[in-house]
């Protein structure tokens, strides 16, 4: 298992969107949430994600698809 420590913006149009949760289920990432902001228009959360290398690679890329920047804000331990 592979940890990284991120933060995720998201624009306006994912704001309500399940993104957590579907991490989770469609990637087996989880996800431990250590702050956030979220608001109408915009939000952010710093959260330490862990899972395999190619789950964490797959679920980077979703992110990308969808318009959720991430930004990793360490290197990935793994442990």
């Amino acid at each position: 298992m592979a940890n990284v420590r991120a933060k995720l913006v998201y624009p306006v149009s994912q704001v309500k969107r399940p993104v957590i949760a579907r991490l989770a289920l469609d990637f087996n990432v989880l996800a431990d949430i250590r702050r956030a902001s979220v608001e109408d228009g915009s939000g952010w959360l710093i959260c330490e994600l862990e899972g395999s290398s190619d789950d964490l690679e797959r679920a980077f890329n979703w992110l990308s698809e969808i318009e959720i920047e991430v930004d990793t804000l360490g290197d990935i331990v793994e442990s």
